[in-house]
């Protein structure tokens, strides 16, 4: 049987990423959800990692810059960024995300991501 578990957001650790910056994980065998929450002008500086991530916005709005292109996401919106593709995003208000990722950011859990610390 394989191993079915049961999750709670309100039961997540949040974890303090940057001042401006915090997340919750949920991790499967191969895919990571995550609730990220992003102050106002909030930066995530520029990256690319083999997983493709889905950004759906709750609240709030982001500005990614994607392949050198302006995106903008809006609540009730979902941005899609293929695995190896270049991208930043700024917090345009105070917003909740949910991004899903596969394979898993392992960078994530043991904790080598530092382009979010620059």
């Amino acid at each position: 049987m394989p191993d079915v578990r049961l999750h709670r957001w309100d039961e997540i650790a949040l974890e303090k990423v940057t001042e401006v910056i915090s997340r919750k994980l949920v991790t499967g065998e191969r895919e990571m959800l995550t609730q990220i929450y992003l102050k106002r002008g909030a930066l995530v500086p520029m990256h690319k990692h083999e997983s493709e991530q889905m950004t759906y916005v709750l609240q709030g709005g982001l500005k990614f810059l994607v392949g050198g292109e302006e995106v903008i996401v809006r609540e009730g919106e979902v941005l899609v960024i293929p695995s190896w593709v270049e991208h930043q995003v700024e917090a345009l208000d105070d917003t909740l995300t949910l991004d899903i990722f596969s394979p898993i950011r392992q960078d994530w859990l043991d904790g080598t991501d530092d382009y979010f610390r620059r």
